[in-house]
């Protein structure tokens, strides 16, 4: 009697086969802009379904390993991690998922819209990267950190062109060196200190407890310059080589070897992003170079950093949401249920069809943010600045929550094959779990989202698009343009309390459900603008979004109807 196997086809090519990421690039770049990034993505869409799949796969078999001492006892803190690590790291310098809207070529092209192409292709690269996608988030902030004016231009000459070249022999990525075991998201209780070198540069001194990429060639940390005083708003940003070839005090180390006064303590064993290094590092008058003005309160500057990884977490929420869809389809159309393809039964296309609207809702949140960030250092736009102060935060928080209940009903809908190892599958939801963690939890953001209204009025760039959503929605929907005014309304009295009294127990206590309610409602209005510029499947992802995330309705049976058009 022969066993039974069940076969698993691949998804669709993850850019010929996303419609809603094809046509947003089309709308935003326009025809002749979007036609210049087709052979940009085509490539790297061949590489992922390819040689990248496989790295995927061989980095996640292999994680990382910390190597304390050789085999004479010297210490050696090396880290060695697998082919499929380098692979992917070999490929983002490649295909310049960094460094495009750093590219004169690009920003030549596109303008501020090279920021949106770079969304396409870390909507294509991240979710079967291994993770590689943090160190290229953190690369990418780093980079913006280098590229401000404050920063001093030898220091800028000298690492900037490392972090944003498309060599992948000469290319380096970044750590993010900023939490402490006592503070975590609370940086005010950061105790490592810098103290000024007489050469120009400093030495840092301190213990940093979650360093995610411990391989990268640097990392940005964040320090209390000596003397400087309590609190977060003194904290300044300092580059750290990670390797003695960079720095000047290594002597005859080789040049592989640690920088002096940098110790790894340990990797972390996580529950997901297994592939990705992570570690506890301790720092004794460790060679650093400081991003700016150490005498000039430096948070806000790193706060520059934060924001790019912020909105690279929303873009890899989406993109794992849409890639989890597209292996939950495929699954469907091979497995039999019941006498039938289980792509035929409705209440399984219901679930997929649901699950269809908050991919397309995630996919647009993240492309707007990218999109203002463009605007912000193409042009330095103050609307588009005002705006991406309240959408960042909003934009990573809500992709992140969102990412989670996604990747559970993806593990689900495989049945126990969704729970074994080797499939895969499961790691689609350990890897989720760190979106609503890295660059803030939910509830630090939604305080963020409150700090925004109160003291930067940042409220008045989201209530101004919902207004004009709803009057754009009036044509195709009158339901969901009545649904997109009575919240618009309901938000604007709720965001003028927390601007009266930011502080007062209830509006702190309802910060989280504010900021969800303010993230979905910003979806809603996103789904509209595509719709109204003639997307037909932006439009019944609206409809959908809206009866699900605003009118809080039941949407299975014209998720079920409708899922071939929104998946």
């Amino acid at each position: 009697m022969s066993r039974f196997v069940q076969p698993v086809p691949a998804p669709d090519d993850p850019y010929t086969g996303d419609r809603l990421l094809r046509s947003w690039l089309e709308r935003q770049l326009g025809p002749a802009g979007h036609a210049a990034a087709k052979g940009r993505l085509a490539d790297l869409a061949a590489d992922v379904v390819g040689p990248l799949r496989a790295a995927h796969a061989d980095a996640e078999a292999h994680p990382p390993r910390l190597v304390r001492y050789d085999g004479w006892g010297a210490r050696v803190d090396r880290i060695d991690t697998s082919p499929g690590w380098r692979a992917q790291r070999a490929a983002a310098a490649r295909h310049a998922v960094v460094a495009l809207p750093y590219l004169d070529s690009a920003r030549g092209t596109w303008g501020a819209a090279a920021r949106v192409v770079q969304h396409a292709l870390l909507h294509l690269y991240g979710p079967e990267s291994a993770t590689f996608s943090c160190p290229v988030a953190m690369a990418d902030g780093a980079a913006a950190l280098l590229s401000m004016p404050e920063v001093d231009a030898a220091v800028r000459d000298a690492w900037l062109p490392r972090l944003i070249s498309t060599d992948p022999d000469t290319a380096i990525t970044s750590g993010q060196w900023m939490t402490e075991a006592q503070g975590g998201s609370d940086l005010g209780r950061s105790t490592t200190v810098g103290r000024p070198a007489a050469d120009g540069s400093w030495r840092l001194s301190g213990e940093k407890w979650f360093c995610s990429a411990a391989d990268a060639a640097m990392a940005v940390a964040l320090a209390r310059p000596e003397g400087a005083g309590r609190g977060s708003r003194v904290l300044a940003p300092f580059l750290v080589p990670r390797y003695a070839a960079d720095s000047p005090l290594a002597g005859a180390l080789a040049p592989d070897a640690p920088a002096p006064g940098v110790t790894v303590h340990r990797l972390k064993d996580k529950l997901g992003t297994r592939a990705l290094p992570t570690a506890e590092i301790g720092l004794r008058d460790a060679y650093a170079l400081p991003l700016g003005d150490p005498a000039v309160p430096g948070l806000v500057r790193a706060m520059t950093l934060v924001v790019v990884t912020r909105v690279h977490n929303a873009a890899a929420a989406a993109g794992g949401m849409r890639r989890g869809l597209a292996y939950a389809r495929g699954y469907a159309e091979a497995r039999h249920v019941a006498g039938g393809p289980l792509s035929t039964n409705p209440l399984h296309r219901a679930t997929l069809g649901a699950l269809a609207v908050d991919s397309a809702g995630a996919f647009v949140l993240a492309g707007h943010a990218f999109a203002l960030l463009g605007r912000v250092e193409v042009g330095a736009d103050p609307q588009a600045a005002a705006e991406l102060r309240i959408v960042a935060p909003l934009a990573k928080l809500a992709t992140g929550r969102l990412a989670v209940a996604s990747a559970a009903e993806y593990v689900e809908s495989f049945g126990g094959a969704g729970y074994v190892e080797d499939t895969g599958v499961p790691r689609l939801l350990r890897d989720a779990q760190v979106l609503p963690i890295w660059e803030g939890t939910t509830n630090v953001l939604a305080v963020d989202v409150l700090r925004a209204v109160s003291r930067e009025d940042a409220a008045g760039p989201l209530l101004r698009r919902l207004d004009a959503a709803a009057d754009l929605a009036r044509p195709m929907s009158p339901a969901l343009a009545d649904t997109l005014a009575a919240v618009a309304g309901e938000l604007r009295e709720e965001l003028a309390a927390v601007a009266a009294d930011p502080g007062a127990v209830a509006v702190v206590a309802g910060a989280r459900g504010l900021a969800l309610r303010m993230a979905y409602a910003l979806t809603a209005a996103l789904l509209v603008e595509h719709a109204a510029w003639g997307d037909e499947q932006a439009e019944l992802a609206a409809r959908l979004w809206a009866r699900r995330w605003l009118r809080h309705e039941d949407i299975a049976a014209d998720a079920h109807h409708h899922l071939d058009l929104l998946g």
